[in-house]
Formats: structure tokens, sequence, C-alpha cells
């Protein structure tokens, strides 16, 4: 039995990539080929781009697939939503639909554009969210370089961004975020009913969650006597509570925790200030709650 599992191909690719070496999964792709090689070989890729992966989720051409929330919801298909993965084409977070209009135009409120023309590539969303607020515009498909089309070919537009540069880069005003969306790992209905396929897909989400988790985060071990344990543990932060193991010498204990790696910095002296030993910072690749 193999998985066949969708990779959006496009601006998420290397970042998506990324995210399955950190989890222990290389995909090897090719420049000359839409499918791609997993070490695992029960898994073979697609390079599918994220605005079509749910349509061949939904169809069943592929059993699961990675996409923006912002697609499923567009694509308004039937497709099992598996979970959230917090990461974008630049960063580690959430990417902003937001409905934009010229510097110096008058617009600022969606209201304020009855009757006028609305360019985007989220076409189907964009009429809905209009649609809900009772304000009629003419929504058109944008094929691409969106920013460019306010005053000229459309009064406003709806465009996706992660830090709003591009869009000041051309003089436009954000009015409103119409949707904040993230990339999703979504699944086929049967693949989800099928327990083996079902199984896989949930062990793939524990692993990219768990890269994802362990994004900015370090382990930290150290090394206390028994009577200064407490005021180390006050200066630990923690994912729940570190974990705390006797050693050889009874008067000594060990201490295994997670920190937030731009929090080492001003911690470790502290620690040491502690009475804290053998303080060990180290990388991680995943973090399993």
């Amino acid at each position: 039995m193999k998985l066949r599992l969708g990779i959006p191909k496009g601006s998420l690719q290397e970042a998506t990539l990324n995210l399955f070496t950190r989890a222990g999964l290389r995909v090897y792709t090719s420049a000359r080929s839409y499918f791609a090689a997993t070490d695992d070989a029960e898994i073979e890729c697609l390079l599918i781009r994220a605005q079509e992966m749910a349509r061949y989720v939904e169809h069943g051409a592929l059993d699961a697939g990675l996409t923006g929330l912002d697609w499923v919801l567009e694509s308004g298909l039937d497709v099992v939503r598996v979970t959230d993965l917090i990461y974008a084409k630049q960063s580690m977070g959430k990417v902003k639909w937001v409905l934009a209009v010229p510097e110096d135009s008058a617009f600022q409120k969606p209201e304020d554009l009855a009757g006028r023309i609305v360019a985007t590539e989220l076409v189907s969303f964009t009429r809905n969210y209009f649609a809900s607020r009772n304000v009629p515009v003419r929504v058109e498909f944008s094929w691409g370089a969106t920013e460019v089309k306010p005053p000229l070919l459309a009064d406003a537009i709806v465009e996706v961004t992660e830090t709003g540069s591009s869009l000041r880069a051309n003089h436009l005003r954000i009015i409103e975020t119409v949707l904040e969306s993230n990339t999703q790992l979504i699944a086929n209905s049967a693949a989800w009913a099928d327990p083996a396929r079902r199984l896989k897909i949930e062990n793939l989400a524990v692993m990219l969650c768990g890269a994802i988790a362990a994004l900015g985060r370090v382990g930290l071990m150290l090394n206390v006597r028994k009577p200064d344990l407490a005021a180390v543990l006050g200066l630990l932060p923690a994912l729940k509570n570190p974990t705390v193991a006797p050693l050889a010498d009874g008067e000594w204990v060990a201490v295994n925790t997670v920190i937030e790696e731009n929090a080492a910095w001003t911690l470790i002296p502290k620690l040491k200030q502690a009475n804290a030993q053998g303080i060990v910072e180290y990388p991680l690749n995943k973090v399993v709650m």
C-alpha cells in the first residue's frame, strides 16, 4: 500500500521540502518531473499547485496533500482537514488575504466599494465575503501581478501578504483583512476511512507538527545539587514540567527541559549563578506533545 501525497509546487515548495527534511522524511524532486521519491517506500509524492490540491485530493487522485486553508475554502470541495501546519514561504506564521486600495483613494471600508471592480485570485471567497456584507461588487480573476491592477484595471484588490512590503511598494493601503490562512494537511474522505491509510496520514501529521514545534526551541540539560533545585526550577520555563532524574551521586539530580532559543542568552548565566553545573544546550529536530 502506497500513500499518494501532494506537495505544493511553487512558492511553498522549498519551505515544505525543508519541513519534511526536519521531520525526518527526505523528498527527492527533479526539475523535469512532477513526481518525487521519498525515503519511505510507502509514500510517493506529486508536486501540485496549492490552488489545485483540494481538487485532486477530493477526487481521490491523491490520498492527502498540503495546501492553504485559503485554497480549501476557495475550492468549496469536501476534504478532511487533518491538521494545521503553521508555516509559510517566508516565515513560520500565517498569511493574510487583505482588501487593499490605492493610497490616495477615498475608499475607507468595504462598503465604499459598492459597484466597483475588485481583482483577486481568490474569486469565490471574495464574492462570498462581499455578499455576506450585502456590498455589490464585480469580482474579476487576476492571473498574477494583482498589486499593479489598481487604479487603472481595478478599484481594489484582495491579495495575499506575509509582510505587506509588496503592497506598500505599489502604493496600496490595506482596508481590512478578509482571511487569515495557513498550510493544512488535508485528506481524501475514502483514504481517511481506510485504517491503514489513515494511520499513515496521522503519523505524517505527528512528525510534521513535531518539526514545526521544535523551531525556535532548544533542549537544556544541567546538573544541580538537591538544596539548589528549587531555585533552578524557579528559573526554568517548560512545555509542561522539567524532567528531574537522580544521579549516581545521591546529592545531585539532572534536569532536562525545552526552552525558547532566544531565552538561552539570559537564562544560562542565571542558572550558573543558581549553582547549576554541566549546562548543555542542544538543538531539537522535533517536539511531539
